[in-house]
């Protein structure tokens, strides 16, 4: 088995790898694009200071209107640049979406919406009082997935970088998400990782049922969508479990074959989405005791 290239698209609803470029690092976009990062994201908020936002802002127009497609992260609701990302944006061709910085109520998204409709976007709730609010966010109609701002929800509320310090909020994100009917979440980036380190990081992102997670560098990217991909083994149960149950005319035999069965669906449809293929003389697998990749 292996991972075929990246296909061309992968939709944003089952985007890995969302790539943090700094908008007036403009000789780093060509390396972005040509990453293995299923979303690029320009970015005018956190990375750039205050006296550069408007070169920042300028510079990702100049991108996506020299044909390329991306997304920006634009600065918070309310604060000074905000409505200038917005207005700018909107008359810009080639956006993918934006991610909205410091989400901390449902109304934060309904008025970039208004400014930006027919725009996706992406929640990025990095605050206590933004987390206390998950479940309105994610169901406030232009909301189109959520995204876990680590740094600063750290930062707002001192919390250690621990998977178990932060079972809590991780989850919280996986429920408002589900309960919403959107994606999976979108976690927070691993700061300097790489290797088993960044292994180790995306596959906490797994287990808690976030289906993508933010990269500092391209490679990152590859890990991530690793991690973040059924396994060959998740596939190889799924193609047999699937073959025995045709084999046996569709024949439930318990309330487990349900659930299996939709897992195993679920299962090949990512690995269909992702551009991967298996050995079906694969065998050294055994039965996946989580649901995190569906």
């Amino acid at each position: 088995m292996h991972q075929a290239a990246k296909p061309a698209s992968i939709g944003p609803d089952h985007a890995r790898s969302w790539l943090l470029v700094g908008a007036t690092q403009t000789t780093r976009f060509e390396a972005a694009a040509r990453s293995a990062a299923d979303a690029v994201v320009l970015d005018v908020e956190d990375s750039v200071a205050p006296t550069r936002k408007d070169e920042a802002r300028a510079a990702a127009e100049q991108w996506l209107r020299a044909g390329n497609h991306a997304w920006v992260r634009i600065n918070g609701f309310g604060t000074e640049h905000w409505e200038r990302d917005c207005r700018a944006l909107a008359a810009t061709p080639n956006l993918s979406g934006v991610i909205l910085a410091m989400v901390e109520s449902p109304e934060h998204v309904i008025r970039t919406a208004e400014l930006l409709p027919g725009v996706r976007i992406v929640a990025l709730v990095e605050t206590a009082r933004g987390v206390q609010s998950l479940q309105q966010i994610a169901e406030a109609r232009p909301t189109f997935r959520l995204g876990f701002g680590l740094g600063d929800y750290r930062r707002d509320t001192g919390f250690a970088d621990d998977p178990m310090t932060l079972a809590y909020t991780r989850s919280q994100f996986t429920i408002a998400a589900r309960g919403a009917g959107l994606p999976g979440p979108i976690d927070g980036p691993s700061v300097g990782a790489l290797g088993v380190a960044l292994a180790d990081a995306a596959g906490v992102t797994a287990q808690f049922g976030m289906t993508g997670k933010i990269c500092l560098s391209p490679e990152q990217t590859s890990i991530v969508n690793e991690i973040l991909s059924p396994s060959v083994a998740d596939i190889s149960w799924a193609v047999q479990f699937l073959r025995q149950l045709d084999e046996r005319g569709g024949e439930i035999r318990d309330g487990s074959d349900l659930p299996r069965m939709a897992r195993a669906r679920r299962i090949l449809h990512l690995a269909e989405t992702f551009g991967m293929e298996t050995d079906e003389d694969y065998s050294d697998w055994t039965e996946p005791t989580d649901v995190h990749h569906c």
